[in-house]
């Protein structure tokens, strides 16, 4: 696997969704200073409104600019068969209901890519399943809870 592609193109879909959501908080700005937003009364409130929204995007779009550069800058470590999960690890785990793919990254946790025929969704150290994969190590099995129900786990792959 070549770690640094799979970190373009999570960092392309971050920049995607940057994409997406300057668009939004542009159309937000133009429509907080549009003269047709200014208030009739004390109660009219949308131009308000759509101040505060351009501006939590634009906050939003900040973050993403600095996931993209904190993506950009991940070293693609690989790791050995024997070595324990951590940050930047790619790991196929396996339970009693499915198969899945994870990358432990940095920021942006519940983000999903298509890479070699597989859907992988980025996890943070900092999620619950993020905190039960970190340490792991390939052939390795725990239970865990999922939705008030004990699973079975097994670590197939770390890379």
């Amino acid at each position: 696997m070549d770690k640094n592609l799979l970190l373009k193109k999570i960092a392309a879909s971050l920049c995607e969704s940057l994409e997406v959501l300057t668009k939004a908080a542009q159309a937000s700005r133009a429509e907080a200073t549009h003269e047709s937003s200014k208030a009739e009364n004390k109660y009219d409130t949308r131009g308000l409104e759509a101040a505060y929204l351009a501006g939590g995007q634009a906050r939003q779009a900040k973050e993403i600019m600095e996931s993209i550069e904190l993506y950009q800058s991940l070293p693609a470590r690989n790791f050995a068969a024997d070595e324990p999960v951590d940050l930047g690890a790619w790991v196929e785990v396996e339970s009693d209901r499915a198969r899945a793919f994870y990358f432990i990254g940095p920021k942006n946790g519940g983000l999903e890519v298509e890479w070699d025929g597989r859907e992988i969704t980025v996890i943070t150290p900092q999620s619950p399943l993020g905190r039960e994969l970190m340490g792991k190590k390939a052939g390795q099995r725990w239970m865990g809870k999922l939705g008030g129900t004990t699973v079975k786990y097994r670590m197939v792959k770390v890379e």
